[in-house]
């Protein structure tokens, strides 16, 4: 697949300043993405839920370039200029070049916010970079008409959010995404991630993913650096296999609604993650001693209980509590009396799977 189109230039009579905005969400794997090769290609597949809440909303403004930069470009990040995250932003858009040559053509200016912490191991990457992708292709749309067949835009989208995160490729569908190539899976690619949400049981529409802010600080170890130490992980081929094999079960539990192995698995997975963090070289830890209350907390409520309530854990500390809707009343309860306390400033999110990414009128009002 070659997105490259040296003819994607635009005429000078059509570059007059414009707006493009989008909100993208973060999405929650439950086999995980750890390990990869090449242009951020996965080691093994993912299948992930696509959240509602937890979302990057980003509006980019162009207008004609004023110098001879490569990519001209001014990022804000809740309404401050970050000029660490603009050199990975712009680092970005230079890979992009082949694909959008216009990009060369204009200044840029990218405002962003998030409604959560973000490199907290919540899948920041994820929302930000799918958004960015979004309004790219949104761009193009916008000036050739390149993209008006829907199916052919997201999945364009997809491939170009992989490049920025490899993650990010699933958050441009709506309720359940599946990145990297699997038997049982005829049409998944390892170059972008497909809509699944139509081969799983209904339940999955509405399930609830609340996630508990046990730590909003920056992780010690970035995802991007995890991926790389997996190249020396003495566990990696076993792992690699491992989750292919957890794939075909758990995509069998989503289909029939067996909530019981569909939360078995992916509670093995959160723990497989971090237990392959912990024989890294170096080895290193993202757990909080709250993190680990947390889940003996959850363990504890469903052996009582009897409810279907499971957690996992992206590359951080913070825990997501996944749940079908029909318990949301009595889960919430107890999220409320028993484990806010575990969490800083009392902080969680109330969140569940959604419908996907959203365009929106950008503010005019602003830059």
């Amino acid at each position: 697949m070659d997105y490259k189109n040296p003819k994607l230039i635009i005429e000078s009579s059509q570059l007059t300043p414009g707006k493009i905005r989008w909100r993208s969400p973060s999405n929650i794997a439950l086999i995980k993405y750890w390990g990869k090769y090449g242009q951020q290609l996965p080691r093994n597949p993912s299948i992930s839920l696509t959240l509602s809440q937890a979302a990057t909303d980003t509006t980019l403004a162009y207008s004609a370039k004023q110098s001879e930069k490569e990519i001209e470009l001014d990022f804000y990040f809740a309404g401050e200029s970050r000029p660490d995250f603009a050199l990975r932003v712009e680092k970005y858009l230079k890979t992009l070049l082949p694909v959008f040559p216009f990009l060369g053509q204009l200044h840029l200016r990218i405002d962003t916010n998030n409604s959560f912490p973000h490199s907290a191991g919540i899948a920041s990457s994820a929302s930000a970079m799918s958004a960015i992708a979004l309004v790219l292709c949104s761009m193009e749309q916008r000036f050739f008409e390149t993209l008006s067949d829907s199916e052919t835009f997201y999945q364009k989208a997809s491939y170009l959010a992989r490049l920025g995160s490899g993650s990010a490729c699933r958050s441009v569908y709506p309720h359940v995404a599946v990145w990297g190539e699997t038997g049982e899976i005829p049409r998944a690619s390892n170059l972008y991630a497909i809509p699944y949400a139509e081969q799983v049981h209904d339940i999955f529409q509405t399930y609830h993913d609340d996630i508990l802010i046990i730590s909003k600080s920056e992780k010690s170890v970035s995802s991007g650096a995890g991926h790389n130490l997996m190249e020396g992980n003495l566990y990696a081929d076993n792992r690699y296999l491992q989750a292919r094999q957890r794939m075909d079960r758990l995509t069998a539990a989503m289909k029939s609604g067996d909530l019981e192995t569909f939360g078995q698995i992916t509670e093995a997975e959160a723990l497989t993650l971090h237990a392959l963090m912990m024989t890294s070289n170096p080895p290193y830890l993202l757990m909080e001693p709250n993190s680990i209350a947390a889940i003996r907390k959850v363990q504890a409520y469903r052996a009582e209980t009897g409810h279907p309530l499971y957690f996992t854990l992206d590359a951080g500390p913070n825990l997501h509590l996944l749940y079908p809707d029909n318990i949301a009343t009595e889960v919430k309860t107890f999220i409320r009396s028993e484990l806010t306390s575990l969490c800083q400033d009392g902080i969680y999110i109330a969140d569940r799977c959604g419908a996907g990414p959203e365009e929106l009128e950008p503010d005019l009002g602003t830059n």
